[in-house]
């Protein structure tokens, strides 16, 4: 009996170790490869990064604006920004990531920048429209061409409301400052109905120029117009209104009936009806920016 229980009692340490070799090592590589698998980051840990700043559509990177523009590359303009090459609104930036809105004054290197493509609207004004881009003015000129781009173009020069004849629109600033330019300008040609008849006296003083007021009024040319009545007379001038052409015949004692402006430079009202607008042509642009 006490050797059957001394080999039974050997026994129960035998399977009592070996179920205990197998526990333990297993428990320990259980705990191991949970530790193991936290530290790789397998457990999802939500991380608290705070809401997003919600970006604005109005505003665009000023790489990206000066590039839009056609001026130069991305990584040129940023180049160029770090060198202070660009100012927005008179203040010279040289931050990378700067943000900028439309409607903000993009300067690259002295020169007004838009990121818009250039678009040139060619408008057969008729009556009854003020020739202004303001709201509360009633009828402009601007409802006329609201639906031939969604750049933001404007009218060169003015027609009184009442004139008739072409305009010019555009976001292009070269051209702008083609017509504004006090020494050169662009000549428009307009067709003038006066209440009489026109005396070669008095054409020929305008030729000439005369002073108003102490001013010397000048235009570039007057002549009647051929095959018909003496009170309509073709002058043309280089400022952007009109408003010269009813100081000299008031000044002469005419009245004004009718101003048609029907030229301008080379771009004439052919095929487009009155109230109708059209996008000038490659060819036409090009010839415009050469005058």
């Amino acid at each position: 009996m006490a050797k059957h229980q001394d080999t039974k009692g050997k026994g129960k340490p035998l399977g009592k170790g070996k179920s205990s070799g197998k526990g333990k090592p297993s428990e320990k590589g259980n705990t191991n490869s949970k530790t193991k698998s936290f530290a790789r980051g397998n457990t999802p840990v939500k991380k608290n990064s705070g809401p997003k700043a919600p970006s604005n559509p109005d505003e665009i990177r000023l790489n990206k604006y000066i590039a839009n523009s056609g001026m130069c590359s991305r990584r040129e303009a940023d180049e160029n920004i770090a060198i202070g090459l660009v100012s927005v609104n008179g203040k010279v930036i040289t931050e990378m990531g700067f943000k900028v809105k439309r409607t903000d004054d993009v300067r690259f290197d002295g020169r007004r920048i838009t990121p818009e493509a250039k678009v040139y609207v060619l408008l057969n004004k008729p009556k009854g429209f003020a020739t202004t881009n303001s709201e509360g003015k009633g009828r402009t000129v601007m409802d006329l061409v609201a639906n031939a781009t969604k750049s933001n173009i404007k009218p060169i020069g003015r027609l009184g409301r009442n004139s008739l004849g072409l305009l010019l629109f555009t976001n292009d600033d070269i051209i702008v400052q083609k017509f504004t330019n006090s020494k050169n300008g662009v000549a428009r040609l307009f067709q003038v109905e006066l209440d009489k008849n026109l005396k070669f006296e008095d054409l020929k003083k305008i030729q000439e120029g005369f002073k108003v007021e102490g001013k010397l009024v000048t235009v570039e040319e007057i002549s009647y117009i051929q095959n018909e009545s003496k009170n309509l007379v073709g002058i043309k001038i280089k400022n952007t209104g009109n408003t010269i052409l009813r100081t000299i015949f008031d000044n002469l004692n005419y009245d004004i009936v009718k101003i048609d402006c029907v030229a301008i430079g080379h771009l004439t009202k052919k095929d487009i009806p009155r109230g109708h607008w059209k996008h000038l042509t490659e060819q036409e642009i090009n010839t415009l920016k050469m005058l």
